[in-house]
C-alpha cells in the first residue's frame, strides 16, 4: 500500500519523527540542502533586472536525489519537514522544485504528487502530529529572503576574493558579514594599541566601629566634591592629612533591591552563556544544541526524542502548554514563595521571528539529572544549562538588602568623605537556579563582597589602616568569542545563527587568531581589511550591514521585492568595484624603501609582501642574477603585542629549552611561531596558541631498545611515549589495537598519523615491509557471513557501523567524501599495480554500533550549507 514520503535534512532528526507518523509514512533525508548557485561560475545574471539565477543539484548529492526521486513517484504525497527557518524554508523549495513531475515547482498536472510543508519547533509527538493535522504551502517570502542573502554573499565572493588573489595573495576570500566582523577586531586591535595608561590611585580606610566585622571604604572626595587622586604625590597628601581625622558614619542609606530573571535563551545568548560559562566554541554549542533538538535516545521507554526547542531564534515567546508546565515544576519542586503571581512576559526584539519561540526543553520535566545517564558529558551541560535558564525566567526576582554609607573623616582644616556599598541575598529567588555570566565583575559584584556591621549616624569609627595603591586605566578588551557576538547582535550584523560560520571563516583563512581565548589579527588580517574598507567603504560599513538585515527581513515579511533590494546594494557595488579594480593598492608588487642596511652586503633593505605576510628584502636582488644577494629577514612590526597574562612576557626573551640561545618569532605557512635562533643546528619551534610546553612525564616503564626509561610526551598530534634517550634513541612505542596483520599475518595493527594531513589510519608494524593500511579501525571479529578474520569501524555522519572489509558498497555520505587523487607509480611498482586483481569476496554483512563521543565534536550534516555567510 502507497504510504506519504516525508523529507527532513538529518537522519537523526528523520529516525526520531518517524516512530511518532505510524506505518503510512515514510521518512527520509536529504542530507541537508540538495542544490546551490554552481561552484564554477557566478551563478547569476547581473545584467537583467530579475537578477536569474542558476541553481543546480550539489556535487555529491545525484544518488540522494535520485533516490528521493523513486520514493515520489509512489508516494501519496510528499510532505517536506525541514528546519523552520529560511535555509529549511530553500530546501523545501528546491525538494518540490526537483521532485515535482514538471520538474519546475510550478503548478503540478491533474493527479500528480501534492506537496506539502509542514514545520514543527520541536520534536515531539504532540507538535510533530499537530504540524501533519495544518500543513501549509511553501512560503515564497522566506524563500526569496534567502535566496537574496545566498545571492548577496555570492556577489560579493565571487567579485571581490579575485582581486585579493590578485592583489595580495592566491587563497584570500572576501565575504560580506565576514568582512564586517574582521573589521571589528582589527579595529578593536587598533584602540588597544593606540590607548594611552593614565595613571589614577585608590584610597581605601580600614575601618572598625565597634563590633565586628572590620570593613573598607573608599575615598570619593574633600567635603562633598568628588575628587580624583592623579598620582602618588596627591596620594600622599591626602594621606598625610587623614593621620590625626577623627572618622564618623556620616549618612546610612538602606534600600531594597530586586533583581528579575534573564528571558530564556534566543541563539545568540546561548552562544555567549556557552562561551562564558562552559568554556565551549560557539560552534560547539551549536552542534550539540542541533543534537539536542534532533533527538536523543532515551532507552526503551522513550526511545529517541527531542530535548529541546528549535535552537535557531531571535524570539522569546514561548507557548502557553510549556508556561503552565514549567510554572507547575516551579510550585512543586520550589515551592509558591518562588512562583510569580502571572507568568513573567519578555519582549523580542524589534526583528525577532514572533512565530518561534524561545529555546527551551520540549518538557521541563525531563530534569537534567535525570536523563544524564542517556547524554555525553556536553551535551549534558547545554541541556542543563538551556533547562536552567528557562526555569528560572518563569520564577519570582531575586530581592537584595542594600546599604551605602558615607563617612566622613575631619581633618584640622578640611574633612574627606569615604563610602562602602554592601549587598545581602534576602530571597534568592531565579538564583536558587541559575544566574546569567557577564563579561565582567561590576558594582553588584563588589557590593556583595562587603560585609558590614551594625552602624549608626554620627557613630565614631577607628581607623585601622590606610591603603593607597596605583592603578592604571585599561585598554578596551579585546574580543573573545561571547564578547563578539554579543557586538555582532547588538549592532545587527548577520543573523545568530550565521555567528558560528562567521567565527570558524575568519580563522580558517588565517585572518585572525585566538590567543589565550581572544581573538588578534593577523598581519593578513590587517592588510585585508584595510584594502577592503578602503575601497569598499560602505559595503563593509557595520551600519550599512545591519541595514541589508533590516532588508532581508522586510522581504520575510513580504513589504519589499528581493530583486528591489539586489538592485540598490548591486548600484553601490558595482560602482565600487569598478574604483576598487582600478585604485586597490597591489601588495604583492610592493617594495617600500627602509632605512634598514643588507647584513650582507650594506645595501638598503626593501619591505616587501611574500606568502607568509611582510619580510624584508635586499634591494641589491636581481630576479636575473644568480650572484645577486639574497639576503632577507623577518618583519616584526606589526605582529600583536600579546597581553602578558596570555602569553610569555614579550619584554622578555624566551630561550630555548633545548640549546639556551634566544627564541624569535617568525612566519610559516601555518601562522607564526617561535623557532630558535641556533637553526639549523637547533630546529625547536613552539606554536604561538599552544604557550608554555607541557614537560615529559618520566614512566616507570623501559626502553626495549635502550633500556633507558620511557617518557609521556606531548607532540603536535598529542601524547605519545618515546624513549628519554632522544635523540641517541628513537624508538617511539606504537599504539598497538590488538589485531593481526591480516596480509602478512605477522606483524600487528597500529594506530598512526599521516605527516601532511594528520589524519588517522591504521598500518601494519611490519612497515615497510608489509604496506597493509585501513581507512577504518579494523576490530577482532569475524565476519558472521564470510569469515573475514576482522571487521571495520565506520563512523559515518549517518550513524556508526561495523562493516565487512569484503563489504563494497558505500553509504551515501560515503559517496560524497572527494576522491583522494592516485600517484603515478614507477617501476616494479607499476608492474605490480598492472598484475589482475585477486578475485574479491563479496559480503553486505554490516551492524549498527553506538556512536562515540568524540565523533559528536564534528559537524553535522545539516550545517553544510546553513546561513552561508
Amino acid at each position: 500500500m502507497p504510504k506519504s514520503l516525508v523529507i527532513v535534512e538529518s537522519p537523526t532528526k528523520a529516525k526520531t519523527i518517524n516512530k511518532y507518523l505510524g506505518k503510512d509514512y515514510e521518512v527520509e533525508a536529504s542530507l541537508g540542502h540538495i542544490k546551490d548557485l554552481p561552484k564554477s561560475q557566478l551563478g547569476v545574471d547581473l545584467e537583467s533586472d530579475d537578477f536569474s539565477t542558476e541553481y543546480v543539484v550539489i556535487p555529491g548529492k545525484e544518488k540522494v536525489v535520485a533516490k528521493l526521486k523513486k520514493m515520489a513517484k509512489g508516494a501519496l504525497a510528499v510532505y517536506l519537514a525541514p528546519d523552520p527557518d529560511r535555509e529549511g524554508e530553500a530546501i523545501a523549495a528546491h525538494l518540490e522544485e526537483e521532485l515535482s513531475e514538471n520538474g519546475s515547482g510550478k503548478k503540478k498536472k491533474k493527479g500528480g504528487i501534492e506537496f506539502h510543508r509542514v514545520t514543527f519547533n520541536e520534536i515531539t509527538k504532540k507538535a510533530v502530529q499537530e504540524a501533519f493535522k495544518h500543513p501549509r504551502d511553501i512560503d515564497r517570502n522566506l524563500v526569496d529572503a534567502q535566496q537574496t542573502r545566498r545571492v548577496l554573499d555570492r556577489i560579493v565572493g565571487y567579485q571581490v576574493s579575485p582581486l585579493l588573489w590578485d592583489k595580495v595573495r592566491r587563497g584570500l576570500s572576501a565575504g560580506r558579514v565576514q568582512t564586517v566582523a574582521l573589521r571589528l577586531i582589527v579595529e578593536r586591535e587598533r584602540e588597544v594599541k593606540a590607548f594611552e595608561k593614565k595613571e589614577y590611585w585608590t584610597i581605601d580606610a580600614h575601618l572598625y566601629g565597634g563590633k565586628p566585622p572590620a570593613f573598607d571604604a573608599r575615598f570619593v572626595g574633600r567635603g562633598d566634591e568628588k575628587t580624583e587622586v592623579p598620582n602618588e604625590e596627591e596620594s600622599k597628601k591626602i594621606a598625610s592629612a587623614l593621620e590625626q581625622a577623627q572618622w564618623s558614619v556620616r549618612n546610612i542609606e538602606k534600600k531594597e533591591r530586586r533583581r528579575s530573571p534573564a528571558p530564556p535563551f534566543t541563539t545568540s545568548k546561548l552562544q555567549q552563556d556557552g562561551s562564558r560559562k562552559l568554556r565551549f566554541s560557539v560552534k560547539r554549542v551549536m552542534m550539540i544544541a542541533q543534537r539536542l533538538y534532533e533527538g536523543i535516545d532515551l532507552g526503551s521507554d522513550e526511545g529517541s526524542v527531542g530535548l529541546i526547542t528549535y535552537m535557531r531564534t531571535d524570539s522569546v515567546q514561548v507557548s502557553p502548554d510549556a508556561l503552565t508546565e514549567v510554572r507547575e515544576l516551579i510550585n512543586g519542586t520550589y515551592g509558591k514563595d518562588f512562583l510569580p503571581e502571572k507568568p513573567n512576559e519578555y519582549k523580542s526584539r524589534k526583528a525577532a521571528q514572533e512565530a518561534h519561540e524561545a529555546i527551551r526543553p520540549s518538557s521541563v520535566a525531563r530534569h537534567p539529572d535525570e536523563i544524564k545517564k542517556y547524554l555525553q558529558e556536553d551535551e549534558y551541560k547545554v541541556y542543563k544549562l538551556i533547562w536552567q535558564r528557562f526555569v528560572a525566567s518563569q520564577m519570582t526576582p531575586a530581592v537584595f538588602d542594600q546599604t551605602s554609607i558615607d563617612i566622613e573623616a575631619k581633618a584640622a582644616s578640611e574633612s574627606f568623605t569615604f563610602r562602602v556599598t554592601g549587598s545581602v541575598l534576602k530571597f534568592e529567588g531565579f538564583l536558587k537556579i541559575y544566574e546569567e555570566s557577564k563579561d565582567s565583575k561590576d558594582e553588584e559584584d563588589e557590593a556583595l563582597k562587603h560585609k558590614l556591621p551594625p552602624l549608626e549616624v554620627g557613630q565614631k569609627l577607628t581607623l585601622r589602616e590606610l591603603k593607597p595603591e596605583q592603578h592604571f586605566t585599561e585598554p578596551p578588551p579585546r574580543f573573545n568569542e561571547a564578547s563578539l557576538v554579543k557586538e555582532l547582535e547588538e549592532r545587527g550584523i548577520g543573523r545568530p545563527s550565521t555567528y558560528s560560520t562567521i567565527l570558524s571563516t575568519i580563522q580558517e583563512r588565517q585572518y585572525v587568531q585566538k590567543i589565550g581565548g581572544k581573538f588578534i589579527p593577523t598581519e593578513t588580517g590587517l592588510v585585508v581589511t584595510d584594502l577592503l574598507v578602503k575601497n569598499f567603504e560602505e559595503i563593509f560599513d557595520p551600519a550599512y550591514t545591519a541595514r541589508l538585515e533590516e532588508e532581508l527581513d522586510e522581504i520575510e515579511e513580504g513589504k519589499e521585492k528581493w530583486t528591489d533590494a539586489l538592485g540598490g546594494f548591486y548600484k553601490k557595488f558595482s560602482k565600487d568595484l569598478r574604483y576598487a579594480e582600478k585604485h586597490m593598492e597591489n601588495v604583492k608588487r610592493m617594495e617600500k624603501p627602509t632605512d634598514e642596511k643588507c647584513e650582507r652586503c650594506g645595501s638598503p633593505l626593501v619591505l616587501k609582501w611574500g606568502k607568509h605576510g611582510s619580510f624584508y628584502a635586499c634591494s641589491a636582488y636581481k630576479k636575473d642574477d644568480p650572484e645577486s644577494c639574497t639576503f632577507t629577514k623577518e618583519n616584526p612590526v606589526n605582529l600583536p603585542d600579546f597581553d602578558g597574562a596570555e602569553m610569555p612576557e614579550t619584554g622578555q626573551d624566551e630561550y630555548c629549552e633545548n640549546c639556551g640561545r634566544v627564541m624569535v618569532l617568525k612566519r610559516g605557512r601555518f601562522g607564526q611561531f617561535m623557532a630558535c635562533t641556533g637553526y639549523p643546528d637547533c630546529k625547536t619551534t613552539r606554536r604561538l596558541d599552544q604557550g608554555k610546553r607541557v614537560p615529559d612525564v618520566p614512566l616507570e616503564e623501559l626502553c626495549p631498545k635502550c633500556n633507558r626509561n620511557m617518557v609521556l610526551r606531548h607532540g603536535r598530534y598529542g601524547e605519545f611515549i618515546s624513549c628519554s634517550g632522544y635523540p641517541d634513541c628513537k624508538y617511539i612505542k606504537q599504539n598497538f589495537i590488538g589485531v593481526k596483520c591480516p596480509q602478512c599475518a605477522d606483524g600487528e595493527l597500529v594506530e598512526k598519523k599521516a605527516r601532511r594531513r594528520g589524519n588517522t589510519f591504521y598500518g601494519c608494524s611490519n612497515y615497510p615491509n608489509c604496506e597493509f593500511t585501513s581507512a577504518y579501525k579494523p576490530v577482532p571479529e569475524a565476519c558472521p557471513q564470510c569469515g573475514s578474520p576482522y571487521l571495520l569501524e565506520k563512523h559515518l555522519k549517518s550513524g556508526s557501523l561495523l562493516v565487512c572489509p569484503n563489504n563494497s558498497k558505500k553509504s551515501a555520505d560515503e559517496e560524497e567524501q572527494p576522491k583522494p587523487k592516485k600517484r603515478g607509480k614507477k617501476g616494479t611498482a607499476a608492474a605490480e599495480e598492472a598484475k589482475p586483481a585477486a578475485v574479491a569476496v563479496k559480503c553486505d554483512y554490516s551492524r549498527s554500533i553506538p556512536t562515540p563521543e568524540w565523533m559528536t565534536q564534528g559537524k553535522s550534516a545539516d550545517d553544510t550549507q546553513r546561513e552561508a555567510v
